[in-house]
């Protein structure tokens, strides 16, 4: 009796913890690594942190990439089938890959997100500062952070930048 308890509560508390996982990992563990190795295909939508890469893999060689607003995402064509993607700032632009005589490849909506996982927003009145905290919290920039903190944050790195030097 007490086994046949348990068994539905041990599945529970699993897919529980897979849920928390995927929450705090911002559902990137399966879907960073089925786009990192797997092709895109036209009209389809793909995310990227801001502030980060990631690898986009296509079936045909790429000979141009245009990026609706550079503002947001930025891609280098790595060899023909292989893109790197660049979140810059939030919101939401295209890519359109074309082959070598100008035939479209792929048109693709890039979605550029804020990663949650590891990061504290803290806010003091109107200022808002960001953490990464993995695991020791370090001062890290965001947009919409208060710039006076930015600032601080970029002179603190170019003084251990210059010091490496």
């Amino acid at each position: 009796m007490l086994k046949t308890i348990l068994k539905p509560a041990r599945a529970l508390a699993t897919s529980f913890a897979i849920m928390v996982f995927m929450g705090l990992s911002g559902g990137s563990a399966i879907a960073q690594n089925t786009l990192g190795q797997g092709e895109a295909t036209a009209n389809e939508a793909v995310w990227v942190n801001v502030n980060m890469a990631r690898i986009l893999r296509i079936a045909s060689p790429a000979a141009t990439v245009i990026v609706g607003n550079p503002g947001i995402a930025d891609v280098t064509i790595q060899d023909p089938q292989t893109l790197i993607l660049t979140g810059r700032s939030y919101g939401k632009t295209n890519l359109i890959i074309l082959d070598s005589i100008g035939n479209p490849i792929a048109d693709i909506i890039l979605s550029v997100v804020l990663q949650r996982a590891g990061f504290v927003t803290v806010y003091q009145g109107a200022a808002r500062t960001t953490l990464s905290c993995a695991p020791n919290c370090q001062p890290t920039i965001m947009l919409g952070d208060d710039t006076a903190f930015t600032a601080d944050a970029i002179s603190s790195s170019n003084l251990v930048a210059s010091s490496a030097n």
